[in-house]
């Protein structure tokens, strides 16, 4: 099966995107036509794909970024058996094409709710867009075929959509929780917590504990970082691919997970959370439902209030001062992770289902 897999939104090194869905493909003896930004983010494709080239779709400059994927789709659609498309931008680049092969939309967030954090989105815009979202996800789904990032996700369409949950690689084993890091991985903004993340470095900066942040930041947030690290206040390293990225999780006292009281953000699980549990690190969290939800069922970390930097910092100094919970959190993290959210057991279905609407007959 050849698979053309598009997105002008996401960095081409997204991890749900390459290092889950596309890897999984190629694994299971598939061909993958990756369509992403490369130029735009700097980076190249992976070997293991065929690497197409688009523009990237940013605030608001977005139409021609999908002006050139309905290109690359039309040029294509008649030499794969499968499209997978990753952003609802992207719903308008294959619409009212004939003779196109079958369509996936994977949903990976509640767009309608995504709107308030959209700084460069007028806010006397944003009512008609929602309904204009809405409007979009329900033609989708009488067209197109869906997977869902998240089961919370189901209540907006009317059918039952597989769900592939953001979940992570987990190994086979992982060091002990040290004494004197705390990392930061994913996405870097202020509705994510980034400056509550450089005052809670601030206050443990005179106890001698590095805040590590790793991600890609927002134009708003680049200020703050750049003048924190300036003041050698914490490290901040940019966007890494998932893969080298995951590795500076190893051996943290804790991860954090910070993100605001928004509305996309109360029914979606932190991806961080679980890749910090898969490498034995206990997590620190604002208080968004299923994040609360998966802490406090495995006790695989601490939450604290939100916008609260002070209670972060303090919740790092519990964990540095009592070694045998900190430990004892990140092993039994690292227990529900393996068990629960090794990516290997989704991907199974998930290609399976692609085999499935791309027509491969088992």
């Amino acid at each position: 099966m050849h698979v053309l897999v598009m997105t002008v939104v996401h960095h081409p090194e997204d991890a749900r995107i390459l290092h889950r869905q596309i890897r999984a493909l190629v694994d299971a003896g598939h061909e993958v036509t990756y369509a992403a930004p490369y130029t735009a983010r700097g980076v190249m494709a992976r070997s293991w794909v065929n690497g197409v080239d688009l523009p990237r779709a940013a605030e608001r400059r977005r139409l021609s970024a999908v002006r050139a994927a309905r290109k690359v789709f039309k040029r294509m659609r008649d030499q794969v058996d499968l499209v997978v498309i990753h952003d609802p931008e992207l719903l308008l680049a294959v619409a009212g094409v004939r003779r196109r092969p079958p369509v996936v939309w994977d949903v990976h967030e509640d767009t309608p709710a995504t709107l308030s954090l959209k700084p460069w989105l007028p806010a006397f815009l944003r009512p008609p867009v929602r309904f204009l979202a809405r409007t979009f996800e329900g033609v989708a789904e009488r067209h197109l075929h869906l997977l869902l990032a998240e089961s919370a996700y189901a209540g907006r369409f009317s059918r039952t959509h597989l769900v592939v949950p953001n979940e992570t690689w987990v190994p086979d084993a992982v060091t002990t929780p040290g004494d004197d890091r705390v990392v930061y991985l994913g996405w870097l903004s202020e509705a994510r917590g980034v400056h509550d993340a450089i005052e809670a470095a601030r206050l443990l900066r005179p106890h001698r504990v590095t805040v590590e942040l790793i991600g890609y930041a927002d134009p708003q947030s680049r200020p703050a970082l750049n003048a924190a690290v300036a003041e050698g206040v914490l490290e901040w390293r940019d966007f890494m691919p998932n893969d080298e990225a995951l590795k500076r999780l190893d051996g943290a006292m804790a991860g954090l997970s910070l993100l605001h009281d928004e509305p996309n953000y109360r029914h979606s699980m932190p991806t961080k959370i679980v890749e910090y549990m898969a490498h034995g690190v206990p997590v620190i969290t604002t208080p968004s439902p299923r994040a609360v939800e998966l802490v406090e069922r495995y006790d695989s970390g601490v939450v604290v209030p939100w916008n609260d930097p002070r209670a972060v910092a303090d919740a790092v100094l519990f964990l540095r001062n009592d070694s045998r919970e900190r430990h004892a959190m990140g092993a039994r993290g690292y227990a529900a992770a393996r068990a629960n959210h090794h990516w290997p057991n989704s991907a199974r279905r998930f290609v399976a289902q692609l085999e499935e609407w791309g027509g491969v007959k088992n």
